[in-house]
């Protein structure tokens, strides 16, 4: 009799429900099923991130590394992302672009709503609608 493996979930330092729903919507939306795979998300230094911001580069992370291709140290994404794949504005969306210009970041993948008018010197932003969109971008 074959022995059922159920795949591992863990989360440390996001909500688990977070990570539930993000897999849920990657498969929907990215069109990458992780349904066998072991998914292990930690957000290092023992913090606790309740902010929907993380949703974006929670979900390239995972991507990433289920792909084997690292995402560009220089690149910072934020964003929140809803059931239907859509990527929702977050406070403060031109601050952080301005604030990760000044320590080097060189691009910037957000919600198409959090791209300013007029960008910062030195970041290229890369305002996106869905997560087809972001993966699109980056992979």
């Amino acid at each position: 009799m074959p022995v059922t493996r159920h795949p591992k979930r863990l989360a440390t330092g996001i909500d688990q429900n977070r990570l539930s729903l993000l897999l849920a919507v990657l498969q929907r939306h990215g069109s990458l099923a992780l349904g066998p795979e072991d998914v292990f998300v930690n957000v290092v230094g023992g913090l606790k991130i309740n902010e929907t911001a993380v949703d974006l580069p929670a979900l390239l992370a995972i991507v990433s590394s289920f792909r084997d291709k690292a995402c560009d140290e220089r690149l910072v994404s934020f964003g929140e992302i809803g059931l239907a794949g859509e990527i929702r504005p977050v406070r403060f969306g031109e601050q952080r672009i301005a604030a990760a210009a000044k320590q080097g970041f060189t691009k910037a993948l957000v919600p198409h709503a959090n791209a300013p008018r007029k960008t910062p010197q030195g970041i290229e932003v890369v305002g996106v609608k869905r997560v087809r969109d972001a993966l699109d971008e980056l992979f």
